[in-house]
């Protein structure tokens, strides 16, 4: 049995037979084996706090600045997630110690 992946994006049309593929494989029982046994409520109480840490480590701040009118629209340019390049180029920026050397003076 093979494993499938597929990326579906928002308006993205999904092909008649991969969805009749998925709703009967929801319908189909969980079989544990040996290569797959039940997790025990301790093991997803340990799984819980491993995905609560990743996500507090994902977690990003919220910040409000003012930039120029042409920087936002430069940005805003780039489309949709503007605001995700804008936080990672800041990221890349504060890393460089030339780039930040340059914006002080």
């Amino acid at each position: 049995m093979a494993i499938h992946k597929m990326t579906v994006y928002p308006g993205q049309e999904i092909p008649k037979d991969v969805k009749e593929e998925v709703r009967s494989a929801a319908k189909r029982p969980i079989i544990f084996d040996d290569d797959t046994p039940e997790l025990t409520d301790e093991q997803l109480a340990q799984f819980a706090v491993l995905a609560k840490k990743q996500r507090d480590d994902r977690k990003k701040s919220v910040l409000s600045l003012r930039i120029s009118k042409e920087t936002l629209a430069k940005a805003k340019l780039l489309g949709r997630g503007y605001t995700g390049v804008l936080s990672r180029l800041l990221d890349m920026a504060i890393n460089d110690k030339e780039m930040v050397k340059k914006a002080l003076l």
